[in-house]
């Protein structure tokens, strides 16, 4: 007897079932059938059935799981998928979605979703401050010296301006930059 997700993608279903296994967190055979269908839908049969071929035996139902949550996350927030509605704090939104797809529901994108075009993602809470002697909270992530060098950095005492050279020029031992011939 084939399982619900090869009855629903009309394939055939042997013991050694890719699928089988996956379904087995889902209660009903109408809730299995649903979430294989809209994950073969989002995915495409041949890409979903090749993920999950993919991975051992062991960690498919947790892949099929989280491409569940991800096909859910990208339909109702296009943008920023599950992992955007996890980090603004909206993951209830997506366990919803998921919900809607188990009960056959349609899904369609979050007209009035704030997060839906904005990056990065809004934090949930205040980030604390690393320091009291910070002057402003966007200084403790953002700091303003990154010591970062476009050209070596110069010896101590040396002047911080940068070479008079370019990518063209060659200093001789006279220090007189020579033009390079690249093309002779």
């Amino acid at each position: 007897m084939s399982c619900n997700g090869c009855r629903v993608l009309r394939k055939g279903c042997s013991r050694a079932c890719v699928l089988r296994p996956c379904l087995r967190w889902i209660d009903t055979a109408e809730a299995q059938g649903h979430a294989t269908a809209f994950v073969a839908r989002f995915f495409g049969r041949a890409a979903f059935m090749s993920l999950l071929s993919a991975v051992p035996d062991s960690q498919r139902p947790a892949l099929f799981q989280s491409l569940l949550f991800e096909a859910c996350g990208r339909t109702i927030n296009p943008v920023g998928g599950a992992v955007g509605l996890l980090c603004t704090g909206n993951w209830h939104l997506c366990q919803a979605a998921v919900n809607a797809v188990l009960n056959g529901d349609a899904l369609a994108p979050l007209p009035s979703h704030p997060t839906a075009g904005s990056f990065p993602p809004t934090p949930v809470s205040e980030p604390k401050r690393r320091s009291a002697a910070s002057p402003s909270s966007s200084s403790a992530f953002f700091p303003r010296d990154m010591d970062l060098w476009l050209f070596p950095r110069p010896a101590a005492g040396a002047s911080e301006e940068t070479p008079a050279n370019s990518e063209g020029s060659v200093a001789t031992a006279s220090g007189a930059p020579t033009l390079l011939n690249l093309f002779g």
